[in-house]
């Protein structure tokens, strides 16, 4: 008898958890829906946080983090679904893991993130942060390699976004390319300024308005002058 009492007991303990729990679940589920509704960012945070503490799934894990990595607190984007490259990781994980670690300037991990991508789905946009990457650690070789693929296969509707100024710009990602091959053939030679120069105008040819195509071909032309001053 008291087993069968005890058991009740538990039972009706289990059921009484389980019920406040899938009340719970509904009550966040409708504050998720209302704080996306409302654009607080904040309260969708907490929402995906709390929903994952009371029924943790890869994709609610991958949302938050992506909500983590669109508000730019990228370290707590890579707090949530780690940093390590996984070959079961969806590719949104992987996408947040890349650029995540692209903004907290590790190029050499968030490299391999976007290497994982390009493999699963090659694109001009991934092969243009490969080579931006590329160039920051040193591999010119493989730059060029992005960049050739780049320029070849960027249509004229694809652009990419620039934030040196305080207002930003968009210009061709074809342009952004010819800048990047302007940027690599100077590392890879600097003695041939020129090369890299005459790529850059191909950038400017493309898009006029490309500030940092413009800044980077003043700093090369006054490279220039300053060693064609030295050897006279």
């Amino acid at each position: 008898m008291k087993k069968t009492v005890l058991l009740l007991l538990l039972f009706l303990g289990f059921s009484g958890i389980s019920q406040t729990n899938n009340e719970l679940l509904k009550h966040y589920k409708a504050y998720y829906k209302e704080m996306r509704l409302q654009g607080d960012v904040n309260g969708v945070i907490g929402a995906l946080t709390h929903l994952n503490v009371l029924a943790p799934s890869k994709e609610r894990r991958d949302t938050l983090a992506f909500v983590y990595m669109n508000n730019g607190q990228h370290m707590q984007a890579l707090n949530t679904i780690g940093v390590e490259k996984n070959s079961n990781d969806s590719d949104l994980a992987v996408q947040i893991k890349a650029f995540s670690l692209k903004s907290l300037n590790q190029p050499k991990r968030a490299l391999e993130h976007f290497e994982e991508l390009y493999s699963r789905n090659p694109s001009p946009y991934i092969a243009y942060e490969m080579a931006d990457l590329k160039i920051q650690t040193g591999d010119m070789n493989g730059a060029a390699t992005n960049i050739e693929y780049g320029i070849a296969n960027a249509t004229d509707e694809m652009k990419y976004a620039f934030y040196e100024r305080q207002q930003p710009y968009e210009v061709p990602l074809k342009a952004a390319f010819y800048h990047l091959k302007g940027l690599a053939d100077f590392n890879k030679d600097k003695e041939n300024i020129d090369a890299a120069i005459a790529s850059i105008d191909e950038a400017l040819k493309i898009a006029p308005n490309f500030n940092l195509a413009s800044l980077s071909k003043q700093a090369l032309e006054s490279r220039k002058e300053t060693a064609e001053v030295e050897k006279n």
